[in-house]
């Protein structure tokens, strides 16, 4: 690998243009990465691209067709194209980006960072090298890893990124003792939420919300601007047993909105064959390894958390790079314990509930020392009339 040469302000600022046109994409090229395009002539922005949708034509296309739209043939030759991610150099649902750059007659590539899919990893770069095209790698990477963090979790640590989203009451309540959580936050938090699924591959919670909230985990589509063209996440159930009814809002929707029912080796045939019948897809998770531990609750927690870990690896298999968690409190648990929540949004709620047996938020073992708890870094913090979400990605402080 070269040496990496990070470029000058004048390409940090045209690489910054790049980033904010790569959010465009959000919630729309999932599982593909976000990636922006500029088109620069003459030390002038000339043409503007992003990935718009999965299946579509790449930043790279959309910003040289914005170009000659803009100022005609001639101006791409000679000019600069900044990117956010290395521009690819295999067909696959869309012709190599590098062909259009060469074809284009760009002179020089300014890239953030490359991609680490197999397919690419370096050569775009060379392609483009070879053919007389200097390229810059480098510039503003950081950004442009924080901007596609689900792509790269899935690619490098083949597993799908976890975001963790709860409403609670300023008493850190998810539920009262009877386990009635609806509603919490008010219907400008309730919105946000519908934005925020849009942009997973998956949602996903646990046996007992299924069966106490009796959610659809839908999308709805007249509060969320572009949903019309948005992907529909992948709905997700943990019921080991496969004892989620078939009246349910889920499984009664599973012919229209995917629904993935994850099962135990030993649920049983005849509630999985119903679940089959009624449109779901199920997962049965691989059988318990040996635990010689005499603890019954250790070993059920160390079974759970391999079952986990599995099932984030097999998501990423699939080709999905992020999943919604939305509950319950043994989910979350397991996730903290297991330090695998990546990212958090939380709504709190000016209300009390109280009670000592209402419901927490995150179960499992938990934290003994507070120099250990993981914090959110750059925290974003909104109020909607009277909540407040607070936003951010998780830094955890490994021993």
């Amino acid at each position: 690998m070269e040496e990496v040469i990070f470029g000058s302000e004048v390409d940090e600022r045209f690489m910054r243009v790049a980033l904010g046109a790569a959010l465009g994409g959000e919630g729309f090229v999932e599982p593909n990465p976000m990636v922006g395009a500029v088109i620069v002539r003459g030390g002038e922005l000339v043409g503007v691209g992003f990935h718009r949708r999965f299946g579509g034509f790449h930043a790279e296309v959309e910003a040289i067709t914005d170009a000659v739209k803009n100022f005609g043939n001639d101006v791409t030759s000679g000019a600069v194209c900044y990117v956010t991610l290395e521009p690819c150099s295999h067909y696959g649902k869309m012709p190599p980006c590098t062909d259009a750059i060469l074809k284009a007659g760009i002179k020089r590539v300014v890239v953030a960072m490359r991609d680490p899919n197999e397919l690419v990893n370096g050569c775009g770069i060379g392609i483009l090298r070879a053919n007389g095209v200097e390229v810059m790698e480098g510039v503003l990477e950081g950004e442009a890893r924080d901007l596609n963090a689900s792509y790269l979790m899935s690619i490098e640590n083949g597993r799908v990124w976890v975001i963790a989203k709860w409403a609670m009451t300023l008493d850190g309540r998810i539920a009262t003792i009877v386990g009635k959580s609806k509603w919490i936050t008010n219907k400008t938090s309730r919105l946000t939420v519908q934005k925020i699924r849009q942009r997973a591959d998956a949602i996903m919670i646990g046996s007992n919300t299924a069966k106490l909230d009796n959610p659809n985990l839908t999308v709805r589509g007249e509060s969320v601007r572009g949903f019309e063209e948005s992907r529909v996440p992948l709905r997700i159930v943990l019921d080991s047993g496969a004892m989620i009814s078939v009246e349910s809002n889920l499984v009664r929707t599973a012919g229209k909105v995917p629904l993935l029912v994850v099962v135990s080796s030993e649920a049983d045939a005849a509630r999985v064959d119903k679940l089959y019948a009624a449109g779901c897809e199920v997962l049965r998770l691989p059988p318990k390894t040996d635990n010689n531990s005499d603890n019954t609750s250790e070993r059920t927690n160390k079974t759970y958390r391999e079952q986990i870990t599995f099932l984030l690896k097999y998501l990423a298999q699939r080709k999905l790079t992020s999943v919604l968690v939305e509950g319950g409190q043994r989910l979350f648990g397991t996730l903290f314990d297991l330090q695998l929540i990546d990212e958090v949004h939380a709504f709190i709620a000016p209300k009390l509930v109280g009670g000592q047996m209402a419901v927490p938020v995150i179960g499992g073992i938990g934290l003994s020392e507070m120099d250990s708890t993981p914090e959110l870094i750059n925290p974003n913090i909104k109020i909607y009339e009277n909540d407040i979400h607070i936003h951010g990605r998780l830094k955890w402080h490994i021993p």
